[in-house]
């Protein structure tokens, strides 16, 4: 296979999965591992990609943000997998604020009325979901954003402080170890971060391709909440996270 069809091959697999890795990028095109890395490298200085540790992640704009159609269908194992370790931590009786994205949109899935809660939230799809399981829900009036079924905004800030929570769980759209936690939307992180300072323990529900990231708008530092995250984590970059909570 030609270089060029090499990269096209590469693109594709960013368009569809996100992230790509060098081993896949081998198996599926046939090259050596010099031979990919060097493909990466090209990509990067073209601006199409940013290298990571073992493979690229495709590359947005600070204030981009994917629909939530097309979130879901990206690493879905690995949020699943984020959910079942989120739901394990819900107790009978508890209050919680369970925020928009696909990979809290999970942990609705997965909750059902055995676990007796009540559930405060600013996803319109996760309280259908959570209508449909019985489950108390309370659903924040403000803005809806097209793209991502998310309510944001300043009346939905104002309204969340009228509630305590024992937990919440926020969706994140980057890490960074310096940056802290980020997202695309300045009214969806005001809303985040009032959730954080009315909930008595705070965790952020994201897969390990939101590592290293960067967005348009900080939330909060990373260690104001404990990550709960997939398997995949890079050790070269959970390094740099100093007294950072995983689960």
């Amino acid at each position: 296979m030609l270089a060029e069809e090499r990269r096209q091959v590469i693109l594709r697999m960013l368009q569809q999965h996100g992230i790509v890795k060098i081993q896949d990028i081998c198996r599926l095109t046939d090259c050596s591992m010099s031979s990919a890395r060097r493909d990466l490298q090209l990509l990067e200085e073209e601006g199409l990609l940013h290298r990571v540790h073992g493979g690229a992640q495709i590359k947005r704009a600070l204030q981009s943000e994917m629909t939530m159609t097309d979130k879901s269908s990206k690493n879905h194992d690995q949020k699943v997998m984020i959910a079942q370790k989120a739901a394990a931590l819900i107790q009978d009786d508890d209050v919680i604020y369970l925020d928009s994205g696909s990979t809290t949109l999970e942990l609705a899935r997965i909750l059902d009325a055995t676990k007796k809660i009540t559930v405060v939230t600013n996803s319109v799809l996760s309280a259908a979901v959570l209508s449909d399981h019985g489950i108390d829900t309370i659903v924040l009036g403000g803005r809806l954003k097209n793209n991502t079924r998310a309510i944001a905004g300043a009346d939905a800030a104002v309204e969340l402080s009228k509630y305590r929570f024992n937990r919440a769980f926020l969706g994140i759209n980057a890490i960074h170890a310096t940056d802290g936690l980020m997202t695309p939307d300045p009214d969806e992180a005001a809303v985040k971060r009032m959730a954080l300072r009315q909930s008595d323990k705070n965790y952020v529900m994201a897969d390990s391709t939101k590592f290293d990231q960067v967005s348009f708008v900080k939330v909060a530092d990373c260690t104001d909440a404990t990550i709960i995250t997939d398997d995949n984590l890079s050790p070269r970059i959970a390094k740099h996270f100093v007294n950072q909570t995983f689960i």
